[in-house]
């Protein structure tokens, strides 16, 4: 959805774009010293009104705004999800203000963080053309032990470093990285014949858009509709969205005018395939505190019954928003939900045990 470039290709159309026109940004990935911001800062040449951003700038602004403690507490920077919003809400101000493309290099070597800003841009209705450059690991640790950035050799070794050891993480993501992006081997390419290699795949539409879609962020408090489904061993089912972190409920946001079970029964069958054949019973009403940028809202869980074994067989997900399901229990179900829909869940397992409704606030039983 990206009709972005000034030249003409096949029947006048701009080469590597599609008929919607929009904003798009071209994601440059790999390993830490694999040549990104090289092949970043040659890209910009190559793709007429482009910009670049490395949120490496992003990264080090935290460092004069957060509390040292709260640096302290993680390695990376990557870790604060201060960092993956600023990111997300810096790219989108940048298009805002200049248009155009945006020329991005950045190491994303886990799943959930890609996950999280690439649906926060999709939020925003801002493509991402996802690349990886992937030199042989040889050559990579080759060109790691050249890399030369400060004057100071303690620095330098240091980033060295930091950089040989992040390929084995580099190394366990590539199966999900070369599945996701468009791969190019820069074993035997210079920086320019990267880039070149990069605009090529990007302009002849082989680099195609990341599938991960995403609802627009909200601009006031929101109704959703979430629904158990239970096996036969009374486990219940939670889905792997793509575009953020942590695993939910199968549901989401009721629609202007659209009863808030039937929302439910319509995100079931647009999530996992399945159609209900009765209107789920409700098991809480739950307010969402307001926590900005979050607007909050009310959530409903409802009971969505047993699914059969030739149910649970004709579950299918959509690649561009679910990544898995399973079956969880309720102690297991701790380790995959946020806090606060945790409570949520066990508040409805017990309405669901005593056959009665609970209003919760934030999690917590009220009335």
């Amino acid at each position: 959805m990206c009709s972005w470039f000034s030249w003409q290709g096949v029947e006048g159309k701009p080469q590597g774009a599609t008929d919607e026109g929009g904003i798009v940004i071209v994601w440059i990935n790999g390993a830490f010293g694999a040549g990104k911001s090289s092949t970043a800062r040659e890209l910009v040449d190559l793709i007429p009104n482009s910009t670049l951003y490395d949120p490496e700038v992003t990264g080090g602004g935290l460092r004069g705004l957060l509390p040292a403690k709260r640096l302290a507490e993680v390695e990376d920077y990557q870790d604060l999800p201060i960092w993956r919003r600023l990111v997300v809400d810096t790219a989108a101000a940048l298009l805002a203000e200049v248009g155009g493309v945006l020329v991005v290099p950045m190491t994303l070597l886990r799943q959930e963080y890609r996950d999280e800003i690439f649906g926060g841009l999709a939020a925003r209705r801002i493509d991402v053309r996802h690349v990886l450059l992937a030199p042989e690991e040889t050559i990579l640790r080759q060109r790691i032990d050249a890399r030369s950035e400060d004057a100071d050799p303690e620095t330098d070794a240091r980033i060295r470093e930091w950089c040989h050891d992040h390929v084995a993480p580099y190394q366990a993501a590539l199966d999900w990285l070369a599945a996701d992006a468009y791969v190019v081997d820069t074993s035997t390419l210079t920086a320019p014949e990267a880039a070149r290699s990069v605009a090529d795949a990007v302009l002849g539409g082989h680099a195609t858009p990341c599938g991960i879609v995403q609802t627009p962020e909200p601009t006031g408090e929101t109704v959703a509709a979430g629904v158990l489904l239970f096996d036969e061993q009374d486990r219940f089912l939670l889905v792997d969205p793509t575009y953020k972190p942590g695993w939910e409920f199968p549901g989401g946001v009721v629609e202007p005018g659209e009863p808030p079970a039937r929302a439910g029964m319509r995100e079931v069958a647009e999530e996992i395939g399945l159609a209900l054949g009765a209107v789920p019973r409700l098991l809480v009403v739950d307010w969402e505190r307001p926590q900005p940028p979050g607007y909050g809202g009310l959530r409903l869980l409802f009971d969505g019954g047993t699914l059969g074994a030739d149910d649970t067989a004709r579950l299918h997900l959509p690649g561009a928003e679910l990544r898995a399901w399973r079956f969880v229990t309720e102690e297991e179900a701790a380790d995959l939900l946020p806090p606060v829909r945790y409570q949520r869940l066990r508040w409805a397992l017990r309405a669901r045990e005593r056959g009665t409704v609970l209003n919760l606030e934030a999690g917590s039983p009220v009335g």
